[in-house]
């Protein structure tokens, strides 16, 4: 029997009805009331166990497989610079730490402008253009210090290694013309990457796993909220307020054999007999 309402209870007087039972989440919308019952949706997440354990395996196994053969990997090159006193003389005082923390502000900047980009693509013939070799070299400056990093991401180990040393070699010729400051030295010098820095096999895999999972446990939830079918007595008790006064099992009729349909009968027979001769009994004994 088929009906609407059993997971959506009845209408709910006025916004805000709160449900006290434990166990169930109550939302109202408009004066209607939706309850979810969440020992049923977890047992119902139980009862699909198997679907949830194929949905994991499949998740990590297709994002695993994506990451392997579908995306590039990426390389990193670093080389470091150094700003160096601005003062001529062999002490360093404060200002002159002052001013290299800000010359490192400012050679971070000049290092991404257009003229030292394309000096570098011409010098290692790369075939970029000014936004795309941009978008793979990240400059910044190391926290607190005058130490200002060149890094390169490339799919080319040896291409990440050439391109941060050759912004480096450029920028200690480069920007103090440009800025009228001391050249900058080059305190470490970019080498070649032995191992990719992206992507992640397992950081992808667990990724792909549980939103796979995730996915499952969404449609599995789905299907349990528009499921409106009344299966238990207790589901017609709850929607229509009334108590059934019978419930047929389930199963196929024709499955039952003939023996046990005669002991049915046999036992039913008895039943009656018993409950007839109790009758007897007791009107013997009130006459």
């Amino acid at each position: 029997m088929s009906n609407t309402g059993s997971k959506t209870g009845t209408n709910a007087i006025g916004n805000g009805a709160v449900n006290t039972n434990v166990g169930v989440v109550t939302a109202n919308i408009n004066d209607d009331t939706q309850e979810i019952d969440l020992l049923d949706l977890l047992s119902e997440y139980l009862a699909h166990i198997p679907l949830l354990a194929i949905s994991f395996i499949a998740g990590a196994l297709i994002a695993g497989l994506f990451t392997m053969f579908c995306i590039s990997p990426k390389y990193t090159a670093t080389a470091k610079l150094y700003m160096v006193s601005a003062s001529s003389g062999a002490a360093v005082d404060l200002t002159d730490l002052n001013i290299g923390t800000s010359l490192s502000k400012d050679y971070e900047v000049l290092m991404q402008i257009r003229p030292l980009y394309e000096d570098v693509i011409e010098e290692l013939g790369l075939p970029y253009t000014y936004n795309q070799l941009l978008s793979m070299v990240s400059v910044s400056t190391v926290s607190d210090t005058r130490v200002v990093s060149v890094t390169t991401t490339s799919t080319d180990p040896d291409e990440a290694r050439d391109i941060s040393n050759s912004i480096a070699d450029l920028a200690v010729t480069y920007l103090p013309k440009l800025m009228e400051t001391n050249a900058p030295n080059i305190a470490e010098r970019a080498i070649r990457p032995e191992r990719k820095s992206s992507p992640s096999l397992v950081k992808n895999t667990v990724i792909g796993a549980i939103l796979f999972l995730m996915i499952a446990l969404a449609v599995i939830t789905v299907f349990y909220l528009l499921d409106d079918t009344l299966t238990t007595a207790e589901d017609v008790e709850k929607e229509f307020g009334i108590i059934p006064l019978t419930s047929i099992p389930e199963g196929d009729v024709k499955e039952i054999s003939d023996e046990a349909e005669a002991k049915i009968m046999e036992n039913k027979k008895k039943k009656r007999r018993a409950k007839n001769a109790d009758n007897t009994k007791s009107r013997k004994k009130n006459r």
